[in-house]
């Protein structure tokens, strides 16, 4: 129970840099990305996007960078939020064009980058892709004990964190390990077991891996055997376990839900505190299994978490764009989706629809009225009808019956039954008794 007050805004650690000075950190840190994504921009290269072989030798020579300095800066000003893809054209990505006035900008960006880590620094390839996500998905932990320490933290005391987590994460998992037996149920010694828990020699190098990976974005720095958060680094950790106390304490605390329970709970909020909800539950997770659990819920039946799922990929932000382009081929997510890259590559949301086809607008005028019809009051749906691209409602009809929706026929009814004029009524229920028999 609440006594209806507001919580008081947190204050970071004691000893935390005020955040211009924070800025100013995350500006050299991001400094040769943002050199990269001004060249970009202004040269408006149309292999850029990929960064091609040409493109490189040219930003080289521009920039007096080397080839690998250029790769790696193009990576960051991508997952920072500096550059934005449009086509085969680079524009400068909003964060890119408040860089030298907005703090917040500068340090929202950073804080993207760190979030993108296991990106900037890829992982081994001879270890399973399984393996290196369990270290990911553990390594929140491993800062933690960091900004707990508030000072240097030796290897040896990071690794033991990083293995009893992985161990905690099969175990959550029920990943029991397996025991070949022979005949008669006797245990045969000469036939291997498999262990559901990564060889621990895997372990040693993952961490260093992780450790340099997060020094590569400035969030750590490294000594003999040891390591230690950077200024950034310990605001960055606060701000998120911060945000997951905030759920965790809000009448509307979704952090220990799965996706679909989180965006049922998110479905009353209006978009700013829904946001605020995303962001937390977004920060208790990984972002890969993240993602992953979003479009799981964004292709099942309820279009109302179908909307949402991609709400809260707008949160996710540069890390979501390889699954989100994905889901592009998709029949039941492409609208959103195209939604989703247009508002992503810098266009206004209020145009962004002028990427959809005329059949994906439909398609998404239905979908989104079978979430209103699931989930909202009958006016609402009255006046979802004026939102529809059609001029007319015999139009609209026409080819809401071709698009070939699963929700056609109850959109169509519930449209009916909720419609005051009995003329336009008596239109729509003969669509839908159409559309159910297969009539033309």
């Amino acid at each position: 129970m609440t006594d209806g007050r507001s919580r008081p805004a947190p204050r970071p650690p004691e000893g935390t840099p005020p955040p211009a000075e924070l800025a100013r950190q995350a500006r050299a840190v991001l400094a040769d990305a943002v050199r990269i994504a001004r060249w970009a921009a202004v040269d408006r290269d149309p292999g850029a996007g990929h960064l091609a072989a040409h493109s490189q030798e040219r930003a080289s020579a521009a920039l007096e960078l080397t080839a690998e300095q250029v790769r790696a800066s193009w990576d960051r000003a991508r997952l920072a939020g500096l550059v934005e893809l449009h086509g085969g054209t680079v524009r400068p990505g909003w964060r890119l064009q408040a860089w030298d006035r907005d703090d917040s900008a500068v340090l929202r960006g950073w804080v993207a980058l760190f979030d993108a880590w296991s990106l900037v620094h890829p992982a081994p390839e001879d270890v399973a892709p399984a393996t290196v996500a369990e270290v990911v998905e553990a390594v929140p932990q491993v800062l933690s004990l960091l900004q707990l320490s508030a000072g240097p933290v030796t290897a040896p005391a990071l690794l033991d964190l990083l293995q009893q987590r992985v161990a905690e994460l099969h175990e959550e998992r029920c990943e029991v390990p397996e025991v070949a037996y022979g005949p008669e149920g006797a245990e045969a010694p000469d036939v291997p077991a498999v262990s559901a828990v990564p060889d621990e020699e895997l372990l040693p190098p993952l961490l260093d891996w992780a450790l340099e990976g997060l020094a590569a974005v400035g969030a750590l720095t490294l000594g003999k055997g040891q390591a230690t958060l950077t200024p950034l680094g310990n605001w960055a950790v606060w701000v998120k376990l911060e945000q997951i106390c905030v759920a965790a304490q809000s009448p509307a605390g979704n952090i220990e839900q799965n996706a679909q329970d989180m965006l049922r709970g998110c479905a009353r909020l209006t978009p700013g505190p829904a946001r605020a909800e995303y962001r937390a539950w977004l920060a208790a997770r990984t972002v890969g299994s993240a993602i992953t659990e979003l479009l799981a819920v964004a292709r099942g039946e309820d279009a109302l978490l179908r909307g949402l799922a991609f709400e809260a990929l707008r949160v996710v932000g540069a890390p979501a764009e390889p699954s989100v382009r994905a889901a592009v081929n998709d029949t039941s997510l492409r609208p959103y989706a195209l939604l989703w890259l247009a508002e992503y590559e810098g266009a206004d949301p209020d145009d962004a629809a002028d990427v959809l086809t005329r059949e994906e607008s439909t398609w998404l005028w239905v979908d989104t009225a079978a979430a209103v019809a699931d989930h909202g009051e009958t006016d609402l749906l009255v006046r979802h009808l004026e939102s529809a691209v059609q001029g007319t409602v015999p139009a609209l009809l026409r080819e809401v019956r071709a698009i070939g929706h699963p929700r056609t026929v109850q959109v169509l009814v519930a449209l009916a039954a909720a419609h005051p004029d009995p003329a336009l009524a008596k239109a729509v229920r003969r669509a839908a008794f159409q559309v159910h028999t297969g009539g033309a």
